[in-house]
């Protein structure tokens, strides 16, 4: 990979803005592609940050210290990538998920082995994925990546839709740093606050749900034996997913960050609640925070023995109106942004990735405009779908369990109840949460 701080006007195929998880996967599962004359696509990624600063402990890190749940589809497609090689011996398997409705009857179980695979999914730290994303990619570069690094995009020219096609400069970035960049295609991987799509003045619909996620490492009395908990209240609903014991982790993630040791007994905790009970749950003392803890969970594992440093996060559904412009697509939470409730985010995400790099893929293959309509349009056509059926499980979700009156939830715990017996509901649930 390369750096460029001389200020000149520059091409190139690919303009990434954003290399944090899903620019730096984008440009990793673009940088072995080549066109029909050999050579490999061209690729520049504008990031906002250092791309060498991901360490958990530094609040300005690409990558910041929260944990993953990183689906069977997703874990299946960074190994495609040569990421997983540096993941796997941290990552801790998801064998069981256990689904509950506090107060209430319903129960239900999804289990890896009723569906042939060892894993339903995997849980493991963000600021991991970006490190093990940003070493491959340099393992994989043959000096086609180029980084500009700390810099952004503040404004983009866009050529007439009725350009010749061999005329490739047909989209222009400028930099704050005052660097101009030309390129075929430009790909919005910057996040929630992506500059590229209000620059394209793609507007958003933003549903609040009025709902803030708490997030901490926990450890308990009991093992979690790489199962992970679902279970709703009426606080809110809370996530307990399985981590691997501190010392099989790396040195590099700074064990020190959470202050937690333990066995088999760690876990992620991400619970959802109102912006006023978290503020009151978050201001409580350690141990006052493990009883409320403990009264909300249950005893499924046991006494809480020990809580790491916790953070809030807002919770709220954002979605672009559209994800393609004129030779320009958006990429991750740049296009969606949606509820933690069934861990779907970063997933929803990288499929979108996949897709993106396929479309391409197949487009150099066919010595195809990159940039052109017909990619574009493939690409919006393809994700509509997928992420419309995300986003309906996860909002549907949302609204079911946090309502009180009887008659919903009699319908929600029958149908928890349903889920254990009706194959067909169960495997199409499955399915879709294993991110196929």
């Amino acid at each position: 990979m390369e750096n460029f701080t001389q200020k000149n006007k520059q091409h190139f195929d690919v303009i990434i803005s954003g290399g944090g998880l899903s620019g730096s996967l984008m440009a990793l599962s673009l940088s072995k592609l080549t066109q029909n004359d050999g050579r490999l696509l061209s690729i520049a990624i504008v990031e906002t940050l250092p791309f060498d600063q991901t360490s958990p402990a530094d609040e300005n890190a690409l990558f910041d210290a929260r944990v993953l749940a990183l689906s069977h589809g997703s874990a299946k497609y960074l190994a495609k990538q040569g990421v997983w090689q540096y993941l796997k011996g941290d990552a801790s398997a998801i064998t069981t998920i256990d689904i509950s409705d506090r107060g209430h009857f319903g129960k239900a179980r999804l289990a890896a082995k009723e569906h042939g695979v060892n894993a339903l999914g995997y849980v493991i730290d963000m600021a991991l994925i970006g490190k093990a994303q940003l070493k491959a990619l340099n393992d994989n570069s043959q000096n086609n990546i180029h980084w500009f690094s700390p810099d952004s995009i503040v404004d983009i020219e866009w050529k007439g839709q009725d350009e010749i096609a061999t005329d490739k400069a047909q989209i222009t970035v400028t930099l704050n740093s005052g660097e101009i960049l030309s390129a075929t295609l430009l790909l919005g991987c910057d996040g929630v606050q992506s500059p590229v799509r209000k620059l394209a003045n793609i507007e958003v619909t933003c549903d609040d749900y009025q709902q803030v996620a708490l997030i901490a490492n926990v450890t308990t009395s009991k093992a979690h034996h790489h199962k992970a908990f679902e279970r709703f209240t009426e606080f809110g609903p809370i996530a307990m997913l399985p981590l691997n014991p501190l010392k099989q982790r790396k040195a590099s993630l700074n064990n020190s960050v959470n202050g937690l040791a333990g066995d088999t007994s760690r876990c992620s905790l991400v619970w959802t609640m109102t912006p006023a009970q978290a503020e009151q749950i978050k201001s409580l003392s350690d141990d006052a925070f493990k009883e409320e803890l403990e009264r909300a969970f249950g005893s499924y594992l046991g006494a809480i023995s020990q809580v790491g440093k916790r953070d809030t996060y807002p919770l709220v559904l954002l979605q672009a109106e559209r994800q393609t412009f004129h030779r320009m697509a958006l990429v991750g939470n740049a296009s969606h942004t949606i509820h933690p409730i069934a861990g779907q985010g970063f997933n929803l995400g990288l499929r979108d990735v996949a897709v993106m790099a396929e479309l391409i893929k197949n487009a150099l293959a066919a010595d195809q405009d990159i940039g052109g309509f017909s990619l574009l349009h493939a690409y919006q056509t393809n994700r509509a779908k997928d992420q419309q059926q995300v986003i309906q499980l996860t909002d549907s979700l949302v609204t079911l369990f946090a309502n009180d009156l009887p008659p919903l939830v009699l319908g929600r715990n029958i149908g928890l109840q349903a889920l254990n017996v009706i194959s067909p509901f169960k495997n199409a649930l499955v399915k879709k949460t294993m991110g196929y």
